[in-house]
């Protein structure tokens, strides 16, 4: 039996059981839940009235009750305060152990990663009063599976202006994070015929494994120091997976001559060139490189994400769409997860409205350019490091020495002292003898914990040096 405990504003669910008498059955149930840790101590219980009422009982079943579990130590009654729940956990029935959580590193300088402790709190909460204030009761029932249209307006002003997208509203789409974005993507690519699409090398693995979970084969387009090598290409790949503006994780942007002979490529052959703008906001020395969508707009699917410039925690990205692929992404959303939770939206957009989002990232930019400038210095201090990419992003590929320590060595070392960062070989199509390095993460630390954290870091790789 369900009790909604009015008198202590709690809900508790009380099974009663009253085959052996319904005050015995009383009292075995809130031993129970005792027990089980559902009444913890301290917790008020409603008066015999109340309950009583709440139950069905009568008045004096349930002071008989109570009185009874009190003189087992169960309960407590004082005037004035109730009854509430007694310390009894040395009465208790251990509960079942859980698995401890993983440790959290030290120090944290993975790849990818924004300074969380700088996320825009007052203006998050501002933005989500104005949203409450004003929102009509049709935001809390069912959104769009294509997202909601305010988002979709501010992030087509927005994504123009900053980053030369060309585009309009009807043809964004929300999604759950790039991750799900690009899981619709290749489904939808896989749906219409495409058998072989392209993706860097080195690149990001785990999207690798998310568009051949849709049953595309990926081949492998080399990288070099002018970004992915176009020229290498096959006819066979329908679509190429690429991040332009800042390669991942090499940290080169594609060169000027190769975007445009990207743009041929796909006109010519009738390819797909899938953008990946994942943080594209960030360029320390420069105005930010612009998007690859903006020479090549009915060719190119535009990507981005918040998961950079505020956190991932909120799981809101977007895709500029060629209008012929519109519907079908809408249509696999809907399959997928129906929409994206609609609030965070509509918080979103009304931070890109009122440039609140452009102030937060200007702020930003200061912090990971003064953490990235650190970095070098420390990277130079050490013979035979490299660090490579141009001043943008939030990390910074040091490779290592070929006669040097074996990268899983240095990772293992990094672990024991509590840093967590990334290798690069994993991210290579075939590890097999390729240049090994670390990917060094700057903007994830705190502004107070970074310094510590390079510290730790580079105490570690000078040990290997000596």
């Amino acid at each position: 039996m369900s009790n909604s405990w009015a008198s202590s504003r709690l809900d508790l669910y009380i099974p009663l059981d009253v085959t052996g008498g319904r005050r015995s059955g009383l009292e075995s149930a809130l031993r129970a839940a005792i027990h089980q840790g559902r009444l913890p101590a301290g917790t008020p219980l409603p008066s015999t009235r109340g309950l009583a009422r709440e139950l069905g009982l009568s008045r004096g079943t349930v002071s008989a009750a109570y009185d009874q579990l009190a003189e087992e130590g169960y309960l407590t009654a004082r005037p004035g305060s109730g009854t509430r729940v007694a310390e009894v956990s040395q009465r208790a029935q251990a509960p079942a152990r859980r698995a401890p959580a993983p440790a959290a590193p030290r120090h944290d300088l993975r790849p990818g990663l924004p300074d969380l402790s700088a996320f825009p709190t007052r203006a998050w909460l501002a933005a989500t009063r104005r949203v409450l204030t004003h929102a009509r009761p049709e935001v809390f029932g069912a959104g769009d599976p294509q997202g909601r249209i305010e988002l979709r307006d501010a992030l087509a002003d927005y994504l123009g202006r900053t980053r030369g997208v060309i585009t309009t509203p009807d043809r964004i789409v929300i999604t759950s994070g790039y991750h799900q974005g690009l899981g619709l993507l290749s489904g939808v690519l896989a749906a219409d015929g495409t058998r072989t699409v392209a993706a860097e090398d080195p690149g990001h693995n785990s999207y690798r494994d998310v568009v051949r979970r849709a049953g595309l084969t990926v081949q492998a387009l080399p990288v070099d120091t002018h970004g992915a090598r176009v020229e290498a290409l096959t006819q066979s790949a329908g679509a190429v997976f690429l991040t332009p503006s800042h390669q991942y994780p090499t940290g080169v942007p594609l060169h000027p001559g190769r975007r445009r002979a990207l743009a041929a490529w796909a006109r010519s052959a009738g390819g797909l060139i899938v953008e990946d703008d994942y943080d594209g906001e960030y360029r320390y020395d420069r105005q930010p490189v612009g998007a690859l969508q903006s020479i090549a707009p009915d060719q190119v699917v535009y990507c981005g994400t918040a998961s950079k410039t505020l956190g991932p925690a909120l799981r809101l990205a977007w895709m500029v769409l060629p209008s012929h692929l519109v519907r079908p992404v809408v249509r696999a959303k809907q399959h997928a997860d129906l929409y994206t939770e609609t609030l965070g939206q509509l918080v979103l957009a009304d931070l890109i409205t009122t440039h609140a989002y452009d102030r937060h990232i200007r702020a930003a930019r200061l912090r990971y350019r003064r953490r990235r400038e650190l970095l070098l210095d420390r990277v130079a201090a050490v013979p035979g490091l490299t660090a490579h990419g141009v001043p943008a992003g939030l990390h910074t590929l040091v490779t290592l020495p070929s006669d040097g320590p074996a990268e899983d060595r240095l990772l293992t070392r990094c672990a024991h002292h509590g840093l967590a960062l990334r290798g690069l070989t994993e991210l290579h199509h075939d590890p097999a003898g390729r240049p090994q390095g670390l990917l060094v993460g700057f903007a994830a630390p705190s502004e107070r914990a970074c310094p510590a954290a390079f510290d730790a870091l580079f105490t570690v790789l000078a040990s290997f040096a000596a």
